[in-house]
């Protein structure tokens, strides 16, 4: 849980501090954004070929080794004076983390019993968000107060700590020995639907989520400090969410998708059409956050239950599909932008959405049809 917290926080940390970053290193606000872009991308394309690479060693082993790879990445970033090495360093992580999130759950699931799974997957997706509501805030913070250096570096104490239990304490064990390491109904079509949804509902998420901060701002009419507040009601909202759908995930693994897809679209949809209510805005922000770390997490739990082979391959695929949803949802929205304004950003995630929905309960049909 501490490591999926400070992976996820090094993913988002320099969105908060893009500007001090900017001035340190004489670059654009555009090339410091490249960071988180860049980190996105790298995910998107290595987690299938490093799942693959890795496949045969080890699980304590692998994680001890992206680990030590996220620790020199913190601190490589933390003692860069060039904007080239701060790159590098962030692509390192991004590498990474493209394997973790492959590697993490079944190995984290296979230590428990199989009718507990979802409340693993849930507890350490539930570390996951406080990355959002926690983590990123708190470095943002720190680096306002310090400099952008402190709290970069001090993600590769967390590291640290992490790697270290992990190599202590982890069972060393072949990957495929895990209770975890296939699929425990494996489903190729359902796989598929699965992976065609959470690329979906991802893109149709950052498509609008990208510009929060200028809809909320332009459309709702809020003010800069309570756009800041609503953006700790949107990552409180993705945190709940996490813990609700966690608890439920062993009861009702495929509809807790489903719903969390079908309240993602009605929350971007609310937003476009109500949007310029504030009260309404709220609401349906609230429930946009709500489902957006459901998604993933219940998208993940499906897998490892109708993964057509090892479970750590498949879930590099999601990750992979996940993550080029988002970038492909950031760069749709940058497309929209100048043509439907942000308000319509937000219907065309909204509708991205719903037709990730679409595909999901479409699959039920089939499934009684056939």
């Amino acid at each position: 849980m501490l490591a999926a917290f400070t992976f996820n926080t090094t993913e988002s940390l320099p969105v908060g501090l893009l500007d001090a970053i900017s001035r340190s290193l004489r670059v654009s606000p555009s090339e410091v954004g490249l960071l988180v872009t860049g980190y996105g991308v790298t995910v998107a394309l290595a987690s299938v070929p490093l799942a693959h690479g890795t496949r045969a060693m080890p699980r304590r082993h692998v994680l001890t080794a992206l680990l030590a790879a996220l620790v020199i990445s913190s601190l490589l970033a933390a003692s860069a004076r060039s904007y080239g090495l701060l790159l590098a360093a962030r692509l390192l992580a991004a590498l990474a983390q493209a394997l973790f999130w492959a590697v993490l759950g079944p190995v984290a699931v296979g230590l428990f019993a199989p009718e507990v799974r979802g409340r693993v997957i849930g507890a350490l997706s539930v570390a996951g968000s406080l990355a959002l509501v926690l983590g990123a805030p708190a470095g943002t913070w720190l680096g306002g107060r310090t400099d952008w250096r402190v709290p970069t570096g001090a993600l590769a104490a967390l590291g640290l700590v992490s790697l270290a239990t992990i190599a202590a304490l982890l069972p060393t064990s072949p990957p495929e020995a895990g209770s975890a390491a296939y699929g425990t109904a494996p489903d190729s079509r359902r796989f598929a639907t699965v992976l065609a949804a959470g690329a979906l509902s991802a893109t149709g998420a950052f498509t609008g989520y990208t510009y929060i901060v200028r809809f909320l701002g332009t459309v709702s009419g809020f003010s800069p400090g309570a756009v800041d507040l609503l953006l700790v009601v949107f990552g409180t909202a993705c945190l709940a969410g996490v813990g609700i759908t966690g608890a439920l995930l062993d009861r009702f693994p495929r509809a807790a998708l489903t719903c969390a897809v079908a309240v993602q679209a009605v929350g971007m949809l609310g937003l476009y059409a109500t949007g310029a209510h504030p009260v309404a805005a709220v609401v349906f922000l609230a429930l946009t956050g709500g489902a957006l770390g459901p998604v993933f997490m219940a998208a993940q739990h499906e897998t490892l239950i109708c993964a057509p082979g090892r479970t750590d391959l498949a879930l590099a695929a999601g990750s992979g599909a996940y993550n080029a949803g988002i970038a492909a949802g950031a760069a749709l929205g940058a497309l929209l932008l100048p043509l439907v304004a942000v308000r319509g950003t937000f219907l065309a995630g909204g509708l991205l959405t719903a037709g990730a929905c679409a595909v999901l309960l479409g699959r039920g049909r089939s499934i009684r049809l056939g």
